[in-house]
């Protein structure tokens, strides 16, 4: 199949989370089962020099976009067989700091970035020779590339019917701006309504994928059920209960090449399900690296996390002022909020040799807190998929998580199935409940032999991307077979 992928970040060209972790992967692991897959994403500030052996595609062209033509100019990479990176390339919007945003604030023109990236991608998939069967675009940052190209497939007397699936990474993250915004996109005006783009008198880019794609997924089945509720539809619920006919979850995979605890230049120790012993000598490294007392017998409890509300931080500092008094540490390794990143600052300088805080951005200190925790702290107010859990579970590191979209999907709880329990759950969103889950964690570091159990179950999990795959292609399947969607 020809499959054609759009995201706003591609690991490991870039990535602000799960988003850039999950195309990446997902885009080596079709072209590795044999299909010709193609990624279009920003060229964003470094990669020139990071990534030197871009090619141009063609020759110079432009956009319209309102009342302006703006250069379209795509730079080319193949990195492996069957697969080739497009850079959006345009220093103006993409040579900057950061992707999105700086100082805890958005770009003022995110609107006009993103419309012309979609712009361009929509092109692209139109003109591209190798022609590609399928469009599947990520989040809002390509939201509207499904609106696109159904004006173009209605309207402009195409041969060929070029399908579109939208991913749902995060709800909550809707690219919302002001109405007057949609000029950018030279659409209709009568797309600009409430079965379309328009939210409340604003443009809402993740709406216009919701409403025109052919088919819809999300990364975890029980998201997808959850947000057709009021409670995590994010005011999208009644469009995603009207299309539930065409909504899918599944699972993100993980990239065990990547993930790995034998061979791991992070990782000062191998081990395995099978040779577990070095994972004893990984913690004892942490508790060093990060100056907390070393010790084999003390229960350590680890997070590498956005310090954002989504991710029940309140919860984490909350459960700790409790159970930090039973003598075991804690690790963390996040940013976000400066609000958060203070709050964890502070409880590390009051008990100095419990909590170990380092704030920023670290993928060789990810590893290792992995690598190193006894257990691995999950308590998400809402979460789409979850990577981490699963990264856990390959580590041997027991993940206490809240049951709440992927990491209910993912984690297997005792109370579940006592043979192949992986983690521990609990569901009510409030500091005791979290720190009722430590002490069942605690408990269970007390027997070592079920312990033992614990971590082989979860590291023989299979969380690959052959299943994953699999479950994409049928809907790849599925929508180039659908009859066209229209609102």
């Amino acid at each position: 199949m020809k499959i054609l992928l759009v995201s706003g970040e591609v690991h490991p060209y870039s990535k602000t989370g799960g988003l850039g972790d999950m195309v990446g992967a997902l885009a080596r692991a079709l072209a590795a089962a044999g299909h010709q897959v193609g990624v279009v994403t920003p060229l964003y500030a470094g990669l020139r020099a990071k990534v030197p052996d871009l090619q141009p595609l063609g020759p110079a062209a432009e956009v319209v976009m309102g009342w302006r033509r703006v250069p379209m100019v795509v730079q080319t990479l193949s990195p492996e067989p069957g697969l080739t990176m497009y850079f959006v390339d345009h220093p103006g919007y993409f040579e900057r700091p950061a992707l999105y945003g700086e100082h805890g604030g958005d770009y003022p023109d995110n609107a006009e970035r993103f419309v012309f990236f979609s712009l361009v991608a929509a092109r692209l998939a139109v003109e591209l020779p190798w022609r590609p069967e399928v469009v599947h675009v990520h989040d809002w940052q390509a939201g509207l590339v499904p609106i696109l190209l159904q004006h173009q497939r209605l309207h402009a007397g195409w041969r060929r019917s070029l399908r579109t699936v939208m991913t749902i990474h995060n709800l909550a993250y809707q690219g919302l701006f002001p109405g007057w915004d949609f000029a950018l996109t030279n659409l209709p005006a009568d797309y600009f309504n409430l079965h379309g783009v328009e939210f409340y008198g604003q443009m809402n880019c993740l709406k216009a994928g919701i409403a025109f794609a052919d088919a819809i997924t999300t990364v975890s089945p029980r998201y997808a059920r959850e947000i057709t509720t009021p409670e995590y539809g994010c005011g999208l619920d009644a469009l995603l209960r009207a299309r539930a006919g065409a909504l899918t979850g599944i699972l993100n995979g993980v990239d065990y090449e990547e993930w790995k605890t034998s061979g791991n230049r992070y990782l000062p120790c191998a081990y395995s399900a099978r040779q577990p012993a070095g994972k004893g000598k990984n913690k004892l490294a942490l508790q060093q690296e990060l100056d907390l007392p070393v010790g084999a017998d003390t229960p350590l409890f680890g997070s590498v996390t956005r310090l954002t509300d989504q991710k029940g931080v309140d919860l984490t500092l909350g459960a700790l002022e409790e159970m930090l008094g039973t003598g075991l540490q804690y690790v963390l390794l996040g940013s976000g909020s400066p609000v958060w990143e203070e709050a964890f600052r502070d409880l590390a300088r009051r008990f100095p040799r419990q909590v170990a805080v380092r704030i920023g951005f670290d993928p060789g200190l990810s590893h290792r807190i992995e690598a190193g925790s006894d257990f691995y702290l999950m308590p998400s107010k809402f979460e789409p998929c979850g990577l981490n859990q699963l990264y856990s579970l390959r580590y041997g590191a027991v993940p206490i998580v809240r049951a709440t979209g992927g990491l209910d999907d993912s984690v297997v709880d005792i109370a579940a199935d006592a043979e192949h329990a992986t983690g521990i759950k609990f569901t009510e969103y409030a500091p005791w409940a979290l720190a009722k889950a430590i002490r069942k964690a605690l408990a269970l570091y007390a027997e070592p032999a079920l312990l033992k159990e614990y971590r082989r179950n979860g590291m023989l999990a299979d969380f690959s991307w052959d299943r994953a795959v699999a479950g994409y292609l049928r809907v790849y399947t599925g929508a180039a077979g659908a009859p066209s969607f229209h609102p």
